[in-house]
């Protein structure tokens, strides 16, 4: 497949810059990656998950009071770490029923570099680093759709972004570890209207799907004593090995980068089978990643099919199967391991180029047949530009800036659940 054009992407950024900008940030002055706010202690702090290490108040969007903080979550293998991200308490009110809920909102993909921390480019609709190379808090958008609603806010910036290490992209349980830790932490922000035992949804798309998915199922166990009452997961990667055979030679092909970066990352172990199975170019690949945000590096291993990168020649997805140790750590990267307590909407796109729309599928009807409460929702957009990130791009309009915020509205409002498992 050809190379992705550079005026696809610039396009892209522009578009989701320009939407951003509506409702752009009234003051505050832009974080640098060397605020050492994002610096953890030599230790984590004892405490429980959602702890709060440190606060402080952060550049605001028009329809809110920023304050980012340091929280206390845990990896995949449950270890202590610190994670950074932003609080946002409303400036209008709740309207609808009950207390004001909150929102953790999981992000979709950012990149690789610290740079790209959602809590450094919330404020930021279009901007450009030396290092990271394009940056667009193209989540604005919605985050904003929300706090118009009167609901309360906060984004993780999940391990490892802004924050020292690698980020750990495409890991549920580290992303859902994130997500529900910073729900906690957010309960306990001094001075802001968000109630301390009010309603909690989980909100995502693309890899925020993924991740709220995640969240979703695990809630239940990991932190029982949230009232969690809806979770909306959009265009997710519910199997991560589909996803990178979907996403190959696509838009997001280098976006594996940051997939093999956080392996390594999360099982040291496996740096040399990777070392050994990629070729100059692929070293090339993984080390230039490591730093970049995601319109950089589609700009520079757009449609390149992940093959080249491979000393046999095979997929990235082929050799990691070909040794056991990557494949165990990849048979782990999946949604739909328990049920979800809550209801969930899960919303896919036929017509996405990057994110498959089956494996999504094949899980609402495990969970539905184990007794959760879900919905699928299908976006009846058309396939376009196929390789270019058009349809996932399309969907995330329609899903969620759309679908989704009213979804989980309804959820806070207690209307009854429509549609679900049919």
């Amino acid at each position: 497949m050809r190379r992705i054009g550079v005026r696809s992407l610039t396009v892209a950024a522009a578009t989701l810059g320009f939407l951003g900008a509506v409702l752009a940030p009234t003051s505050g002055t832009a974080l640098t990656p060397g605020d050492g706010f994002y610096t953890p202690p030599s230790s984590v702090p004892n405490g429980r998950p959602g702890t709060i290490i440190r606060s402080q108040p952060a550049a605001a969007l028009a329809l809110a009071r920023a304050t980012r903080i340091m929280y206390r979550s845990t990896d995949m293998n449950h270890t202590p770490i610190a994670v950074t991200g932003t609080v946002l308490d409303p400036l209008l009110p709740w309207t609808g029923r009950g207390p004001r809920p909150l929102v953790s909102v999981a992000v979709g993909t950012q990149g690789e570099g610290d740079e790209c921390a959602p809590s450094k480019t919330l404020t930021t609709p279009v901007g450009l680093s030396s290092s990271a190379g394009i940056i667009a808090g193209y989540e604005i958008v919605v985050i904003n759709w929300l706090l118009a609603q009167g609901m309360a806010v906060v984004v993780t910036d999940y391990q490892g972004l802004g924050t020292p290490g690698l980020h750990t992209w495409l890991n549920p349980t580290a992303e859902a570890h994130a997500v529900i830790d910073a729900a906690r932490a957010a309960r306990h922000v001094p001075g802001t209207r968000i109630p301390a035992n009010g309603p909690v949804g989980f909100f995502g798309y693309s890899q925020g799907g993924q991740a709220a998915a995640a969240s979703g199922q695990l809630a239940g166990s990991y932190a029982p004593e949230l009232h969690v009452v809806g979770t909306f997961s959009g265009d997710g990667p519910f199997d991560d090995r589909a996803t990178f055979e979907h996403m190959d030679g696509t838009i997001a092909s280098g976006y594996v980068g940051y997939f093999l970066n956080g392996m390594i990352a999360d099982e040291p172990a496996t740096r040399k089978v990777i070392e050994r199975g990629l070729n100059t170019a692929g070293k090339a690949m993984l080390r230039a990643t490591s730093t970049q945000c995601i319109f950089t590096t589609g700009l520079r291993f757009g449609g390149v099919p992940s093959r080249t990168w491979t000393t046999t020649g095979q997929s990235i997805t082929q050799m990691l199967d070909s040794n056991p140790l990557t494949r165990s750590y990849l048979n782990k990267m999946r949604v739909g391991t328990a049920p979800p307590q809550a209801p969930i909407m899960v919303a896919v796109g036929d017509n996405d180029d990057v994110v498959p729309s089956g494996p999504a599928k094949a899980v609402v009807r495990q969970w539905c047949a184990r007794g959760a409460t879900a919905v699928l929702n299908r976006s009846p957009l058309p396939t376009l530009a196929v390789g270019t990130g058009a349809g996932h791009i399309m969907n995330l309009v329609l899903q969620e800036s759309l679908t989704g915020p009213t979804w989980l509205r309804d959820r806070f409002n207690g209307i009854p659940v429509r549609n679900a498992c049919v």
